[in-house]
């Protein structure tokens, strides 16, 4: 699937005509559902294989995923690698900010030191100690995975201006603005972007998309539906905090918000061109949901658990 088909089929024109219909009439029932939303690798399926590496990219697309997240942090001297954690302890053999460390040194870390897995007779096992792993540059990564495979590029770094101008630098010379969309839950990082290349695909941010949710949660409100060609994304379930503040005091309360409602999609499709990819699917039954809610991609952990799920549940219904 090229990008331009990542950008323009997966809109699903039938869905969201029907949508459309919907909203005006003041339906109630569900978007119609079409073609299956595409698998995400999150991290290049960070449950699979150590994320964020090439072998996790690669792999990923072995286990049946159309698209791959992949997260970007800027080194000391300004190579822009594949790594999630402000700290390189939580993944690999080293230590300190990523911020604070030049690329020579990066490259010497092991990214699949802490993975681990159940070994036979249930122990933990950490099979890339003896096997390392290098942690790829945004270059490499981009070089390793076929062109015509869509890239999620989660930009996690503040300051945001010198990822971004390393970010530029390499899409730039890789020509590979139209095959990369950015997300970041900084708007700086986005904004910068949006500035200094117009041709940059950008999500909208995460402050917009949690705003219309909860309007049309708690409100039943959809008077700012995003504008048309808008990608927008987060968890299909997220555990949040309503706060409610009265005189003396407040009151708060831990909610798993199942946000994504039928009424919340017709809202953010009701212009026409806007696409959703859902963050956090890993059974069966959510990507059902959100395929019948009319998705345009989904978000996992593990392609190759979610596939093996999906196959078994295709034969069930098949007997």
């Amino acid at each position: 699937m090229s990008p331009a088909s990542f950008r323009s089929s997966t809109v699903r024109l039938a869905a969201i005509g029907m949508a459309v219909i919907a909203c005006a009439s003041g339906a109630t029932t569900a978007p119609a559902a079409s073609a299956a939303p595409l698998i995400v690798a999150h991290r290049g399926g960070t449950g699979d294989t150590p994320e964020n590496t090439v072998q996790a990219f690669t792999t990923a697309l072995q286990n049946g995923a159309q698209a791959l997240w992949m997260t970007v942090q800027v080194t000391r001297d300004g190579v822009p690698v594949m790594y999630r954690p402000a700290d390189l302890s939580a993944l690999t053999d080293g230590r300190g900010k990523l911020a604070d460390v030049d690329y020579a040194d990066v490259k010497r870390l092991n990214a699949g030191y802490a993975f681990s897995r159940k070994g036979p007779t249930g122990q933990t096992v950490y099979p890339y100690r003896d096997d390392p792993l290098p942690v790829p540059t945004l270059r490499e990564a981009l070089a390793a995975v076929p062109a015509d495979v869509p890239v999620l590029l989660d930009m996690k770094q503040t300051p945001a201006a010198p990822l971004v101008e390393a970010v530029i630098k390499v899409l730039d010379d890789m020509n590979a603005w139209s095959r990369v969309r950015i997300y970041s839950t900084q708007a700086e990082a986005t904004d910068r972007l949006r500035a200094r290349r117009p041709q940059a695909q950008l999500f909208e941010s995460r402050d917009a998309t949690r705003n219309r949710l909860v309007a049309a949660a708690l409100a039943g409100q959809c008077t700012t539906p995003p504008a048309p060609g808008t990608w927008a994304g987060i968890e299909f379930h997220r555990q949040v905090e309503v706060v409610e503040r009265f005189t003396l005091g407040e009151g708060t309360s831990t909610v798993v918000a199942n946000w994504w409602t039928p009424a919340a999609v017709r809202c953010f499709k009701s212009r026409g061109d806007v696409h959703l990819v859902a963050f956090g699917i890993e059974t069966p039954q959510d990507f059902d949901a959100a395929s019948q809610l009319g998705f345009d991609a989904v978000m996992t952990d593990s392609p190759a658990r979610l596939r093996a799920a999906l196959d078994e549940q295709d034969k069930n219904t098949a007997r």
